[in-house]
């Protein structure tokens, strides 16, 4: 997902171009603006972090670009890419290196496993919206 900073900045096409460099295929993708409630369920899993109230309120403050990427190795290679939470720590050239502003303003977000992945898919794209 490329976050709400991001997509106002205008850099969508450079993120989802080094995702498509990267050999990432884009099987689905729409731009959403999130409720609070719905910021809220999709990160639920943070509900007991003290970031928590503050994530919800920053991913519900703006359009974000919601993709489901396709790639052996998917989740391990798009962390590769994305780099570390916290920009200032990432690897030179990953997308939150060369995008990200702090650790909640970091460009995007990436799932942390498969199982993830497709909770989240799910949490955005019905089965039609899939190719």
């Amino acid at each position: 997902m490329i976050k709400p900073t991001a997509f106002k900045a205008g850099i969508n096409g450079s993120i989802l171009s080094m995702i498509e460099k990267a050999g990432f295929r884009i099987r689905a993708m729409k731009t959403v603006l999130l409720t609070a409630g719905e910021a809220a369920r999709f990160y639920a899993v943070h509900h007991e972090r003290p970031f928590y109230k503050d994530l919800v309120a920053y991913m519900s403050s703006g359009p974000v670009i919601a993709a489901i990427l396709e790639k052996e190795n998917a989740v391990e290679d798009f962390r590769k890419l994305i780099g570390s939470t916290d920009p200032a720590r990432a690897e030179a050239g990953t997308v939150r290196n060369l995008f990200g502003k702090n650790v909640q303003e970091n460009a995007v977000h990436g799932s942390d496993s498969d199982r993830n992945a497709v909770t989240e898919a799910g949490f955005f794209f019905s089965e039609l919206e899939r190719i």
